[in-house]
């Protein structure tokens, strides 16, 4: 899939290239000490939508992917868990290589992935849910349970409803939560806010925030850019499965470039 890489503003010579929205792409700047990706192409078959996108996350930090619909956001988480078809770049993690590998090996690295979709299971109990998320220790850690239950305290209210019972937002937490009970370095969250009732939105981001603030790392797809942009250290905007632009959350947000395009002005 051929995409245009950069914005007229952004377009350069082929000697010097940057896909950012005006700030520095010094290699020093952006460590990705934690998960560096580097020109990653991925699919789904046969059928490529990821074309040599570049992506960091360092550790404790928090970082949003927005741009337009079909742009290939959700499909970075993805490839990053090993969902997709993996076709040529790098994946590490916390110095590991991981291109490549699936998911069941993936989760052993250190990294919580929660999908916008089908993330709970909806038949089991909320504690059944949570207690399956830790599936790969041999026993259920309580420690982390308990803190679990006093980050999303009606979880532990409602830990023998059903999960399907669940509002969208209990539903959320749930599967955050879930996620959660290994203790992940980088927690992916796709779409976290879709579908909750306007005020519930705020809430779901003030708990984003304060499970980042506990200092783990926060990987973000959202559809409410603004919003998330506003929250996070840095962000990445998508174009037709390339990079567009990286800057400071607070700097994308009031590029007037990405405002106009991206953002409604």
């Amino acid at each position: 899939m051929s995409t245009d890489d950069h914005a007229e503003s952004t377009e350069t010579t082929d000697a010097e290239t940057t896909p950012t929205a005006g700030a520095s792409t010094d290699a020093s700047a952006v460590t990705g000490d934690l998960l560096r990706v580097q020109g990653l192409d991925a699919g789904y078959g046969e059928l490529q939508i990821l074309d040599g996108v570049d992506l960091d996350v360092d550790s404790g930090e928090y970082v949003t992917i927005v741009g337009p619909n079909g742009a290939g956001k959700s499909t970075v988480m993805k490839s990053v868990f090993g969902l997709t078809t993996y076709m040529g770049g790098s994946i590490t993690f916390d110095g590991e290589e991981i291109s490549g590998e699936n998911p069941e090996e993936i989760i052993h690295h250190g990294l919580g992935y929660v999908p916008q979709n089908e993330n709970v299971f909806s038949s089991l109990t909320v504690r059944e849910n949570l207690e399956m998320g830790a599936y790969i220790l041999d026993e259920v850690p309580q420690d982390r349970l308990n803190e679990v239950f006093e980050r999303f305290p009606i979880l532990e209210e409602r830990q023998q409803q059903k999960a399907g019972t669940l509002s969208g937002g209990q539903r959320q937490m749930l599967a955050m939560g879930r996620a959660l009970m290994l203790d992940p370095k980088l927690l992916m969250l796709d779409e976290p806010s879709a579908g909750l009732a306007p005020d519930l939105v705020d809430d779901m981001f003030d708990r984003i925030d304060e499970i980042n603030e506990s200092g783990t790392a926060v990987l973000m797809v959202e559809q409410n850019a603004k919003e998330a942009l506003r929250r996070c250290d840095r962000g990445y905007v998508l174009v037709q499965g390339g990079n567009r632009y990286m800057d400071d959350g607070d700097v994308l947000l009031h590029d007037e470039e990405v405002r106009q395009e991206f953002l409604g002005g």
